[in-house]
């Protein structure tokens, strides 16, 4: 078997670690990641020994790496090419004209909400990936919703399987810092929100509960982890209503399993998830989450007893549920819900599950 997995590269979110994590628990030579653009995901992939090449695309419309690309196909005998992003996908489509290789799509988002905000090119964007995904012979769903998107696209059920995201639990993980070194105080209720400062994501959303939770609660601090269009934007809100010294911008990090565990709570604002790989990162560590109805996070938190599902651009119930978590944690139950929530993941969500689960279609398209 020979599969190459194609992305912009440019990725830093849960897109890259998705696809690192399955090349890793995958660890097989006969996999390839190729990338167009050399970025950090590049250099990570390196690190972890993986078979990496970049195209090197000069522009986001460079169709010089279509050539490339057949190139490196024919050269290493691929059999199957996977791609991840919109991108990809797109130029996916006109590859396959050349060669024949069996091809699979991982949907990681809406593909509606995926250049939200973006303007005209957005709106080709969103047109061309459409086209593409119709286009695959097969497609990969992280959660049924987003499988019952594809199929509202037209596009057959039976080409389309949907697979869970997982992660390692048994990883070790570096020592986590203490608080005072991100500029906290022990007796801080501590929430942290990792995601892209993009208009998807829906910070403001989470913004608008801290000027409602810190009304009588000046302990609160939430820690945005992530960068992106909307930073001066969110920023300036800060300081207008007053947020500033409860809201710290820590802008793009890669040590976010250091901050983690300084937390008392996670929470996701997004208007459009798939089933994100944040929350599995928070519960691998016993922080027990706040996130909105999107994607497959029921599955994830299938009652109360495990966390908090709120609906989308709801800043009253998230206010209220951070109100709750303070409740919990003073009386210690928020950390036996932590802890609930990591043995549970633990047992449905594992890398292996996930790896293995992905290796199955690949034999299935292939044979």
């Amino acid at each position: 078997m020979k599969v190459l997995h194609l992305n912009a590269g440019n990725e830093t979110g849960g897109g890259m670690f998705h696809i690192l994590s399955l090349l890793n628990e995958l660890n097989r030579s006969e996999f390839y990641l190729g990338l167009f653009e050399k970025e950090e995901m590049y250099d990570r992939a390196l690190e972890l020994n993986m078979n990496a090449v970049v195209f090197n695309q000069q522009s986001k419309f460079d169709f010089t790496i279509i050539k490339k690309i057949i190139a490196f196909i024919k050269e290493n005998e691929i059999e199957l090419i996977h791609t991840h992003g919109a991108r990809a996908n797109c130029f996916a489509a006109l590859v396959k004209s050349f060669v024949k290789v069996k091809w699979l799509i991982t949907v990681h988002s809406d593909p509606r909400d995926d250049f939200m905000g973006r303007g005209l090119t957005g709106k080709v964007y969103t047109a061309a990936n459409k086209s593409a995904l119709k286009k695959a012979d097969h497609l990969l769903a992280i959660s049924e919703r987003f499988k019952d998107i594809l199929i509202d696209f037209d596009i057959p059920s039976k080409k389309i399987s949907t697979i869970l995201n997982g992660i390692d639990f048994n990883k070790k993980l570096p020592a986590p810092y203490n608080r005072k070194e991100l500029g906290l105080e022990e007796d801080d209720f501590v929430i942290i929100m990792v995601a892209r400062l993009e208009p998807v994501k829906g910070h403001k959303v989470a913004l608008e509960a801290m000027k409602k939770v810190n009304g009588s609660h000046r302990k609160v601090k939430l820690l945005l982890a992530g960068d992106g269009q909307m930073r001066m934007q969110l920023e300036s809100f800060t300081r207008d209503h007053g947020l500033a010294d409860y809201v710290h911008f820590l802008g793009h990090r890669n040590d976010v399993e250091r901050i983690y565990p300084i937390a008392d709570l996670s929470i996701l604002t997004s208007y459009s998830e798939s089933f994100p790989l944040v929350l599995l990162e928070a519960a691998r560590v016993s922080v027990p989450v706040i996130t909105t109805d999107v994607g497959g996070v029921d599955k994830l938190i299938p009652d109360e007893s495990y966390g908090w599902i709120i609906p989308v651009e709801d800043s009253d119930r998230l206010a209220e549920s951070i109100l709750q978590a303070m409740d919990m944690k003073a009386s210690g139950h928020l950390l036996e819900m932590g802890k609930k929530l990591e043995s549970y993941s633990k047992r449905q969500f594992s890398i292996e599950q996930f790896a293995n689960n992905v290796y199955n279609v690949y034999l299935k398209l292939l044979n």
